[in-house]
């Protein structure tokens, strides 16, 4: 009995100090700014992987609306057709290709012999998204070249109910643009496209188009208005675009040429995605760019956010996880001249040759750009070779831009160590690094940058995810460790805001239906969108990133993870207000006693908490808000505040300066 009770007492011991909350006392000195956060301190990277931009950020519902696909008649269906018979009790659609001299090649001829048996059949990108009692802006170019009337356009839902219908008369024998509107009566997730014909006979057919009107600032076929607000939310400092790897392409032949992506949109030339087979777990022979996304709509975009553009182009290599081709150098000019080009496109007056292309557009305002990217994740001598030629130019003509360098797709390692060794050696203005790591990684290197050389070249954190499982793992989760160690991890970032001026999650976005790559900050189907923890953590330091950088210590030694406890401070000089960011990933919950030093306190403040017990928790399209911060008010002193942290989670604290 005596031991028995002796084992309660024990019992009981353990797990009063299992309840009790860790003490921790914090300094912040705010009477002295140790560094300028820059207003790109926390942006956004945009890249078109997992359909984020035809079939989501672009929401065109008609997949290969121009028959440009490598196969002209993918995304399109004929039931009632056999492709080996004269088909005279229906008809049948053919491939024509009648220019190889501009960007748009292919058109279709639709021969009808029975228009009450002939349907042409498109299923859009994984179905179509339509909302009941929206409009939808129906477009085509046609010739008829027979005894066709009209075309009549029928959406249907996944049981092929007719769910809308509009017919458009088609009155020319040459080629014409027909436009009218289509509202369905339902909502439905995965629509298609049913067309038939009136009359008999050929007609040419091309850029056969369907986009909702409820578009982002209403603007004709114009982006998707979910996605974008949940990009705005982050208030983002800058937009990376367009990606990644697609800049690079497999081969050069296959890369990102922005010249192809300007000027009217059924001018620009469809490009295979370099996307579309790269995985084996998520082969998608079907992705393709139309451009309808192009840089233009990147530039205006930038604006609509109040983000500055940062485009990044190729360096003439091909990306080296495939072929690594390599342009000669003797062929590099055209190269260099499409950035000289694109800074002129960007900035230069209506006057100039890409200026005008730009005001021909619709912005005869010059976009403000003031960086540039050269390469995405190149590495080794020959990227360097090509590196100091483009800069050479581009100091040259435009001494006032900021060039974009890169380190490589690897945080370490010998050609990551080689590349900051020559980009250091030339004085490049700032290198990007991309860490894609476990979230342990996260958390043991909030440190990171604490030593880098504060004279050296500025550090653009590009492309970071904590990846659950492994680097480019289908089975990657956006669970709630890795956005807390992120979190973790981005308060060291935050806290060498001397060396790192520029950082941005990857990637953005996925279709839940068409992704190659997990994980991803927001996800989507044809009619939802949702932000994972990622995401508000983003949003988060985004929303709060302050104007200049505190010291914040314990025992004079800055927060790194001791204890499981991180920490980073800054003044927002436009708002008044001092901006503390706690991150506890320990499963103990913490009590924190903060001294500040050099400013008086108002009485109140506001704490901003995301966290969650089950560090496997998700969102989710059937619970989105499942992870999400919580504010609430809490009680200060002139020159003190206690608050308490609880397990795992991400703390931000708004405090009105005096």
């Amino acid at each position: 009995m005596r031991k028995l009770y002796s084992i309660l007492i024990v019992l009981i011991i353990v797990g009063s100090t299992k309840l009790k909350a860790q003490d921790h006392n914090l300094s912040v000195d705010a009477s002295k700014s140790m560094a300028e956060i820059q207003p790109t301190m926390y942006g956004i990277f945009f890249e078109d992987i997992n359909f984020a931009a035809d079939g989501g950020l672009y929401p065109e519902l008609v997949k290969n609306r121009s028959f440009e696909f490598e196969l002209g008649l993918m995304g399109w269906e004929e039931p009632n057709s056999d492709r080996h018979s004269f088909n005279q009790n229906s008809g049948k659609a053919q491939l024509v290709k009648y220019s190889d001299s501009t960007n748009n090649h292919n058109y279709v001829l639709v021969t009808v012999n029975d228009p009450e048996g002939y349907e042409l059949i498109n299923q859009g990108y994984r179905g179509m998204g339509i909302k009941k009692g929206e409009q939808y802006r129906v477009s085509f170019d046609a010739a008829n070249k027979g005894a066709i009337s009209a075309v009549k356009f029928e959406l249907l839902d996944e049981e092929d109910n007719l769910v809308s219908s509009t017919t458009v008369p088609v009155n020319s024998k040459n080629w014409k643009s027909y436009e009218t509107e289509i509202t369905p009566s339902e909502t439905v997730e995965k629509a298609k496209l049913r067309m038939t014909f009136e009359g008999t006979g050929d007609i040419w057919m091309e850029m056969i188009s369907i986009f909702p009107k409820d578009t982002w600032k209403g603007r004709k076929n114009g982006l998707r208005k979910d996605l974008v607000q949940l990009l705005a939310a982050m208030n983002p400092g800058f937009l990376r675009f367009p990606g990644g790897c697609i800049v690079e392409g497999r081969t050069l032949a296959q890369r990102y040429q922005w010249k192809k992506t300007v000027g009217p949109v059924e001018e620009r030339e469809t490009l295979v995605n370099r996307w579309n087979e790269e995985f084996s777990h998520r082969l998608t022979p079907d992705y393709f760019q139309s451009f309808g996304l192009g840089f233009y709509e990147y530039f205006q975009l930038s604006e609509d956010l109040g983000a500055a553009p940062l485009p990044i182009l190729s360096c003439g290599i091909a990306c080296q996880f495939n072929t690594g081709e390599l342009v000669p150098m003797q062929d590099l000019d055209p190269y260099i001249q499409d950035a000289l080009d694109l800074i002129e496109f960007a900035n230069g007056g209506p006057e100039t040759n890409w200026g005008k292309v730009r005001a021909e557009m619709g912005h005869p305002e010059p976009f403000q750009m003031k960086y540039i990217g050269i390469g995405n994740e190149q590495w080794g001598p020959e990227y360097i070779k090509r590196y100091k030629e483009f800069e050479k130019a581009i100091q040259a003509k435009y001494p006032e831009i900021i060039i974009v360098s890169g380190s490589g797709p690897f945080p370490d390692g010998e050609y990551f160590e080689y590349g900051w060794e020559q980009l250091k050696e030339m004085g490049a203005a700032i290198v990007d690094e991309h860490y894609y790591r476990s979230p342990e990684w996260f958390r043991e290197n909030a440190n990171r940058y604490d030593h880098y050389d504060r004279s050296g070249p500025k550090v653009f954190a590009g492309e970071y995810a904590a990846q659950s499982v492994a680097i480019a793992s289908p089975e990657n989760k956006n669970n709630w460790e890795t956005a807390l160690s992120e979190a973790a991890f981005m308060t060291g970032l935050e806290r060498n805001a001397d060396v790192v001026t520029l950082t941005s999650y990857a990637p953005l976005m996925a279709h839940k239906e068409g992704w190659q790559w997990t994980p991803d900050m927001i996800w989507f189907d044809n009619l939802q969108s949702y932000g994972t923890p990622n995401y508000y953590v983003q949003k988060l330091f985004g929303t709060n990133s302050g104007t200049n950088l505190l010291k914040i210590t314990e025992d004079g030694k800055e927060l790194i993870g001791q204890e499981e406890l991180y920490a980073s401070a800054v003044t927002d000089s436009n708002s008044g207000e001092l901006i503390i960011k706690l991150v506890n990933t320990s499963s103990e919950e913490k009590s924190v006693k903060l001294d500040v030093k050099g400013t008086r306190l108002g009485s109140s403040g506001k704490m901003m908490v995301l966290q969650k017990q089950d560090l496997s928790a998700e969102n989710s399209f059937e619970n989105p808000t499942n992870i999400q911060p919580v504010e609430e008010t809490i009680k200060t002193g002139s020159w003190q505040l206690e608050v308490s942290l609880n397990p795992y989670s991400l703390n931000v604290l708004k405090l009105k300066m005096s």
